[in-house]
């Protein structure tokens, strides 16, 4: 069987890298469709091939503009063209075109326009909600894109549930888990550029937008820290919002030297050493449907603090410490007696791990995943 996975941005490499990797070691010929690899880019194919068929020009852009507004611009013009006028002979000549990410709706809409009836079309909706209603021009019409798929996967009964509430016929929608994923390891380097803990540290990593509370966090560290209760708080990843008002407050509150901040595009080894230096991490988002940050760390071992939200909710006890989303109070009297215990802290570590090991693998997802290609081929 041969399938073209199509993920333009790139936007989830190591989640693309463990499918693909799987699919062909269960005898699919398989090319990833993406953007140009960067130097950070951590994936290197196994066993099946890349093709970089999106972006091609402004990615060679995209060190004389940098990544704002000239940049993105460029990108989406670039985009529509392809998607409009490109050749679409990868995905045309494949069995399956299996979409991961449909970065500009109104463009995409005019490239599985093209595709449809010529390739089968599956699409992972990783979020019920384009870009957790946090996408402007770029996710709007998101909904209706759905409904030119032959099938649609997804990672959990939540995300299945708000899919049938949109109108999306039961029948189209395929649930498989999502196993655990690995990033490439911190190097050496990379271990010595973060600052030894000081105090107990809690940690919050990936992209900083406002679905993911980390002004929740902020707010319930700041009552902990006002309490007299010694730790430090790490933010490593890229803010796509204003971080400002939610940063001042703790400088204005004088506890800026347990604040540590490594904003900006973190790579996965540097991402993989502020993990291993973490003695707790939060993952306080507002809403979810499945996180791939939470699949990454689980095998570092460490106790976790999570919303309720989405995939969250459904975890066994004991995997998380869970509280109400939204609920700064709540999170705060959660992080407490992690914060004081070590010995909690490794129980509720130990924890997290063990469940990672259970969840299952890239084979028996990529098996699963084969069996949806063959259900749309047979229809």
């Amino acid at each position: 069987m041969k399938i073209a996975m199509l993920d333009p941005s790139l936007f989830t490499g190591r989640y693309d890298d463990g499918l693909c990797a799987g699919l062909a070691q269960a005898g699919a010929d398989v090319t990833l469709l993406g953007r140009p690899m960067r130097a950070t880019d951590a994936i290197v194919p196994q066993g099946y091939s890349y093709a970089p068929r999106f972006f091609r020009h402004s990615e060679a852009l995209r060190d004389r503009l940098g990544e704002g507004r000239a940049f993105r611009l460029a990108k989406a013009a670039e985009y529509g063209l392809t998607c409009a006028l490109g050749n679409l002979d990868a995905m045309t000549g494949a069995d399956v075109t299996h979409v991961q990410w449909l970065p500009l709706a109104p463009a995409d809409r005019l490239m599985l326009d093209r595709l449809k009836g010529r390739t089968a079309l599956v699409h992972t909706v990783h979020n019920a909600d384009a870009y957790h209603a946090d996408s402007g021009l770029q996710g709007r019409g998101y909904r209706a894109l759905l409904d030119r798929f032959d099938a649609l996967i997804v990672h959990g009964d939540t995300t299945r549930a708000a899919l049938v509430g949109q109108g999306v016929d039961p029948a189209r929608i395929h649930v498989t888990p999502h196993p655990p994923m690995r990033l490439a390891p911190a190097t050496p380097a990379d271990l010595a550029a973060i600052p030894e803990p000081a105090a107990p540290r809690i940690l919050f990593f990936g992209t900083i937008r406002p679905y993911k509370g980390v002004d929740l966090l902020v707010e319930a560290c700041l009552s902990l820290w006002r309490a007299g209760h010694p730790f430090e708080l790490v933010l490593a990843g890229k803010p796509f919002m204003d971080v400002a008002p939610i940063l001042d407050p703790v400088h204005a509150a004088g506890f800026g030297d347990r604040l540590i901040t490594d904003f900006g595009f973190l790579t996965e080894p540097r991402l993989d050493a502020h993990m291993a230096k973490a003695d707790l991490m939060v993952f306080p988002y507002r809403h979810i449907d499945s996180s791939g940050a939470f699949l990454s760390a689980l095998h570092h071992g460490k106790a976790m603090v999570t919303s309720d939200a989405g995939m969250f909710g459904t975890l066994p006890d004991g995997v998380t410490t869970r509280v109400p989303a939204g609920n700064a109070a709540a999170l705060g009297q959660a992080l407490l007696p992690l914060i004081e215990s070590a010995a909690i802290r490794q129980a509720a570590g130990a924890r997290a791990r063990a469940y990672g090991d259970i969840m299952g693998n890239w084979k028996d997802m990529a098996l699963a995943t084969m069996d949806i290609y063959r259900q749309v081929l047979r229809a």
